[in-house]
């Protein structure tokens, strides 16, 4: 349906039941400030339209179902618990319903920490899920390490045109690498649609304007973010491109990043007998996470390392691995599999394939 095109309500109001309706009309008005619009019928009031807040209500004595839950929400909801609920963060009027105070922008909630070593087979069953724009989603972290990251392997198989919107994200962290395909893009601040091939990477950082606008049949890209769950906010009134171009924007402490992997320079990974391109998150971000892609370039000498890091995953691009940790045995990871290790578990990569390529994130950028 065409939203211009539709008719448009001059108003909406909101039914409540309310038994006791002096009281209830009694509490909205004088304790919550709504101001009385219109009372009716004058020799036994039933009805009462009030307003404020932003809201309209209808109070009906002789109304039915429940009283619900009406929030008012505020940057400081604690003056609001102050001046509307003597300090509580709810309070119940007389007809049930339920008054909760607040923030109006609130910002993400980070869960804590809780690591785990999982394994994540492209054969393995996981399946793929509709998600958002009808993209297909595959869970690469099935557990979110308590909620607090998510990584996912994304497909667009048909192409053409995405029915997406300008939007933005509330996040800590947010990477898309670009695996199989193409995607057009547009950015707040960045200038012109531009197309992503396989092997590019971008930076979203934190409530960035951007929308996705076409890809090729068989699109697939890795995305990882945190938190897991993350708040994702329309933008209605920002056009893109918005006509200004600053690529050097500090969007929440951090850059837009750009990768081209046709532009990249390739340096010892730290790991003897690779090779490696930094995709710039590291910098973008001031350390707080750094992405790289890896490749096996002479002979991996197949060491054991642990890390100390917040969060270590890698995806296998090309190729085969046999990644071998204490406790947990050794296993092949091929093409399209993924694996987060924890903190302090000792592994090893041994047995690369010579076409093996890996995709590297982690938090922060140096984890040794």
């Amino acid at each position: 349906m065409d939203m211009k095109t539709i008719p448009r309500a001059d108003a909406a109001e909101l039914v409540l039941p309310a038994a006791d309706f002096d009281a209830t009309l009694k509490f909205f008005t004088e304790r919550l400030g709504f101001r009385l619009d219109a009372i009716f019928p004058a020799d036994d009031p039933a009805t009462a339209l009030v307003s404020g807040h932003g809201v309209r209500l209808r109070l009906e004595r002789r109304g039915t179902g429940s009283g619900g839950t009406l929030r008012l929400l505020a940057r400081d909801p604690a003056a609001l618990a102050r001046a509307f609920g003597g300090g509580a963060a709810a309070v119940t009027a007389p007809n049930g319903t339920r008054i909760e105070f607040a923030a109006e922008d609130p910002p993400y909630a980070l869960p804590p920490e809780r690591p785990s070593f999982v394994v994540a087979k492209m054969g393995g069953g996981a399946g793929w899920g509709v998600g958002r724009a009808g993209m297909l989603y595959r869970d690469l972290v099935p557990d979110r390490q308590n909620g607090r990251f998510i990584a996912s392997h994304i497909r667009i198989p048909d192409g053409g045109p995405v029915p997406d919107y300008v939007h933005f994200h509330k996040i800590r962290f947010q990477m898309i690498y670009c695996y199989r395909g193409w995607v057009r893009l547009v950015y707040e601040d960045q200038g012109p649609p531009f197309v992503m091939q396989a092997g590019d990477c971008v930076l979203q950082p934190p409530e960035i304007r951007h929308r996705v606008l076409e890809s090729s049949p068989g699109l697939e890209v890795i995305e990882i973010g945190c938190p897991a769950e993350h708040m994702t906010c329309v933008d209605h009134a920002m056009p893109l491109p918005n006509g200004t171009v600053n690529r050097a924007r500090d969007f929440g402490g951090q850059r837009f990043v750009h990768h081209v992997a046709a532009m990249a320079e390739w340096k010892p990974w730290r790991l003897a007998g690779f090779s490696a391109r930094d995709i710039g998150i590291g910098d973008a971000t001031d350390g707080l996470a750094g992405v790289k892609v890896a490749r096996v370039s002479g002979t991996p000498a197949g060491e054991t390392v642990r890390h100390g890091g917040e969060f270590l995953f890698l995806f296998v691009l090309e190729g085969s691995v046999t990644l071998a940790t204490d406790g947990h045995g050794a296993q092949r990871l091929d093409t399209g599999d993924a694996v987060t290790v924890p903190r302090g578990l000792a592994h090893r990569l041994s047995d690369c394939s010579a076409d093996l390529e890996l995709l590297e994130v982690s938090l922060p950028a140096a984890i040794a």
